[in-house]
């Protein structure tokens, strides 16, 4: 192939599948193909950098006496905010109790009660405590150990440890593979039959995040690149309680303590959430964050007050969260933790199909870089690792009834021709602009300032750099932002502030529609039309 024949490419053959990113998305699909072969991409050593070992809340399950799939399907539609996938929904909520299972096989230590029942919590707009947690607020970590150790056990996977992807491989039949590179290495060109993207988020796009440095949207914008749409890029939602500090990235501090009857507090000292909705602090996740927007706006530091409804039990219920604290200054049980809205999670992504097959021949897409429907606007709490494993034991089984012909013809030759370049001073200046005029308010003004800015960053720092994945991800959230002119869940139009009926749907996008949007022109066609 291609690669084998440039002497500055290496070439591997993964074989069967090739899934790019180690996370509990990729782990997860590597261990339900088993026994088929898999080959897994890592840029870092099992389990770490992945988001999903940062989880802290847990995975949401209908597995308490009273709870059913059905009212954790309708609540995940009406946290969605009008445009879930019902489908979606359904599966995600009635495949939930079985994928408990497969993770407590695999040696998950969930919490249980005092009757060896699984103990669960309540998080925002659940009807129900539904919440499976591993001490309190370490499931995401306790989850990514035990999946580490399972693959590392496991024959069929192999893990290609330290490389990163950067683009994707294509023949005439479509995704072949995927192009990396490890630190002062050359690149090297990875075929495989099927490719399974499961690369991540995109919080590191913006400058307030709780994301890890590796989510910088590049699977998104690799995978747009080569020609996949993709869907509800404008759906970003903020955490509304990250621990103001100036860290990078920011400490999270879980939704769960307010769960457990933690207060918002400005700094006039006045409880300000009552009066904004009727749940108050357990108001769905965009209602919160644009609360806490308002009061820093106004001049007002906001502080999650947990003494009176957690106190003294604070370490020994949320270790990782007083952890954070301590190394802030900040003692929890004593103090109330100063908070801001930080990007936590983006609802957008590759647009897949129920069985995770994205609309590139080839390639399929589970976690956070896909977008099945699921959430729709605004993810409801704990749907998100949920997710990851829902859609990877859908891709398994889909991929495991298939019979896959080897990739015919020669995998193009990759157009980034300078992968170890991240250009580095655009990246500072792309999370500025993402966070000031693509953030938790935006306006038509902001979002026209934005798409400039990218295309200016992009120009700068050329074609060859991998900076073109990054500002091809911000680009299409900034474009589907400006073509959406209402506000609904994640998004927030300052000049729409309401929702309006005929964008109760989901947005579906080219990359090259949303360089349309973003050109001069498309730009002033959106002015014309406010």
């Amino acid at each position: 192939m291609a690669g084998s024949e440039r002497p500055d490419i290496e070439h591997i053959d993964a074989g069967e599948v090739l899934v790019i990113g180690a996370g509990l998305a990729g782990l997860f699909t590597a261990l339900k193909l088993a026994p088929m072969p898999v080959a897994v991409l890592a840029p870092a050593p099992l389990g770490d950098g992945a988001s999903s070992a940062w989880a802290q809340g847990g995975i949401a399950a209908a597995v308490e006496t009273g709870d059913t799939t059905e009212k954790h399907a309708a609540d995940t539609i009406a946290a969605g905010a009008g445009i879930v996938d019902r489908e979606a929904a359904l599966a995600l909520a009635h495949e939930a109790p079985s994928r408990i299972e497969d993770l407590l096989r695999l040696g998950v230590p969930f919490d249980r009660d005092l009757e060896g029942k699984l103990s669960v919590g309540q998080e925002a707009a659940h009807s129900h405590r539904r919440i499976v947690r591993v001490k309190g607020d370490r499931a995401g970590a306790a989850i990514m150990t035990a999946l580490a150790q399972a693959v590392l056990g496991t024959p069929s996977v192999r893990v290609l440890a330290g490389l990163s992807a950067y683009e994707l491989a294509l023949s005439d039949q479509g995704v072949c593979g995927v192009y990396a590179f490890s630190q002062g290495a050359k690149p090297v060109l990875i075929t495989a039959k099927r490719v399974v993207m499961a690369s991540g988020g995109l919080g590191q796009l913006y400058a307030v995040t709780t994301n890890p440095p590796q989510a910088r949207g590049e699977g998104l914008g690799m995978a747009a690149r080569a020609g996949a749409l993709i869907a509800d890029a404008e759906f970003v939602q903020f955490h509304p309680t990250a621990i103001a500090g100036g860290r990078d990235p920011a400490p999270l501090v879980t939704e769960a303590l307010r769960g457990e009857g933690a207060i918002l507090v400005n700094s006039d000292g006045r409880r300000f959430m009552p009066g904004i909705y009727p749940l108050a602090e357990l108001a769905p996740r965009d209602v919160v964050a644009r609360a806490i927007f308002h009061e820093i706006e106004q001049d007002r530091r906001v502080f999650l007050d947990a003494r009176q409804a957690i106190g003294a039990r604070f370490p020994d219920a949320f270790p990782t969260v007083t952890e954070n604290c301590r190394l802030m200054g900040i003692d929890p049980v004593q103090e109330p933790i100063p908070v801001a809205p930080a990007a936590h999670y983006h609802m957008g992504g590759i647009s897949t199909d129920m069985q995770g097959r994205s609309t590139l021949a080839g390639l399929w897409a589970c976690g956070e870089v896909a977008s099945t429907g699921a959430h729709g606007a605004n993810r409801l709490a704990s749907n998100s690792l949920l997710e990851a494993v829902v859609y990877g034991a859908r891709i398994a089984e889909a991929i495991s009834g298939e019979i896959a012909n080897a990739p015919a013809g020669v995998p193009n030759a990759p157009r980034i021709t300078a992968p170890h370049d991240l250009a580095a001073g655009a990246v500072q200046t792309l999370r500025a602009t993402m966070s000031a005029d693509v953030g938790v308010v935006r306006s038509a003004q902001g979002l026209s300032r934005a798409l400039s800015a990218i295309a200016m960053l992009e120009e700068q720092a050329g074609p060859a750099s991998r900076f073109a994945n990054l500002a091809i991800a911000a680009r299409l959230i900034a474009a589907s932002a400006l073509q959406r002119m209402e506000s609904r869940g994640g998004h927030y139009r300052s000049d729409f502030p309401e929702p309006r009926p005929e964008w109760a749907q989901r947005t579906f996008m080219t990359l090259q529609e949303a360089d349309a949007i973003a050109a001069p022109e498309g730009q002033q066609r959106q002015k014309a039309a406010l």
